[in-house]
């Protein structure tokens, strides 16, 4: 039977390759989770003394992303826009403080079972969804923004504040991720969107100083924000030491170029041979 989807035109030949039945950090159920569903839910990853670190360093980062956007004609500058969501990527390069989150040892043991052996941190942003200009961010795939190989990466969506239905938590398309990647439109002002329907999706409210721990293949959205606070997330991508962006015209058939994923100011090892890496001051 054909598939509904349609992938990317960089996605040949795809097989999902398994996370360990045999967890060192994980459980079975949450890696069973992660290979059917594409997902699972860890209410507890970060201690809340930790949360309130990050949270203070990001929250004073951020403050200038969304005054640089009420300075700008209409408030917005590509997908990002003052009063509904902010994007603030590359935290690890101006704080020494994120840059050793990034690389914890509790979040480094739930790469270690999803990825393997040798992990790089492949990006980290903080998204702040404000309750002014309510909106949805459509179903995408994080590999459909920007293609990696291998496919698989993984994406931590770390809450820093209780993420609800009510303001904006994730939903999760299970399963889909079985596919690949797949192809992209741009949504303007949404963002790149992979269907606009999913039949079974499922939200994923998740406390502050747990995670969605998902696949970068895995399609989600978040919902408006609908309350009078601002929801607030740290997002850390991790991908196998050695993975590589392609890059560009999809539609012009094979990629223009690979760059290796390695900069040492925001892509360093967080483990090596199975063991934690302390990453270097800025």
């Amino acid at each position: 039977m054909s598939s509904p989807y349609t992938p990317h035109p960089w996605n040949q030949d795809f097989a999902w390759q398994p996370a360990t039945t045999t967890p060192a950090a994980l459980t079975s159920e949450q890696t069973e989770a992660f290979n059917r569903q594409g997902f699972f839910v860890m209410d507890n990853l970060l201690d809340a003394d930790t949360i309130a670190a990050i949270t203070q360093e990001i929250d004073a980062i951020e403050a200038e992303t969304e005054a640089g956007l009420r300075s700008i004609e209409g408030e917005r500058l590509m997908i990002a826009e003052a009063g509904a969501i902010t994007f603030t990527p590359h935290l690890v390069a101006r704080s020494n403080t994120l840059r050793q989150v990034a690389a914890d040892p509790r979040i480094g043991a739930v790469c270690l079972d999803l990825i393997g052996p040798d992990v790089h941190l492949y990006w980290d942003q903080a998204v702040y969804k404000k309750p002014e200009k309510p909106r949805r961010f459509p179903w995408h795939q994080d590999n459909g923004y920007t293609f990696v190989e291998p496919q698989q990466y993984l994406t931590v969506w770390l809450a820093l504040n209780d993420a609800t239905i009510d303001n904006g938590c994730p939903w999760v398309a299970p399963g889909v991720h079985l596919h690949g990647t797949l192809a992209h439109t741009y949504v303007d002002p949404l963002g790149f969107e992979c269907f606009e329907q999913c039949e079974n999706p499922v939200a994923a409210p998740v406390p502050a100083g747990g995670a969605v721990v998902f696949s970068s293949l895995t399609p989600h959205l978040t919902g408006p924000n609908t309350t009078d606070g601002v929801r607030k997330s740290y997002i850390l991508q991790y991908a196998p030491a050695g993975a590589e962006l392609l890059t560009g015209d999809p539609a012009a058939g094979p990629t223009a170029g690979r760059v290796p994923c390695d900069d040492p100011n925001r892509q360093y090892p967080v483990t090596r041979s199975g063991r934690p890496v302390i990453p270097d001051r800025i």
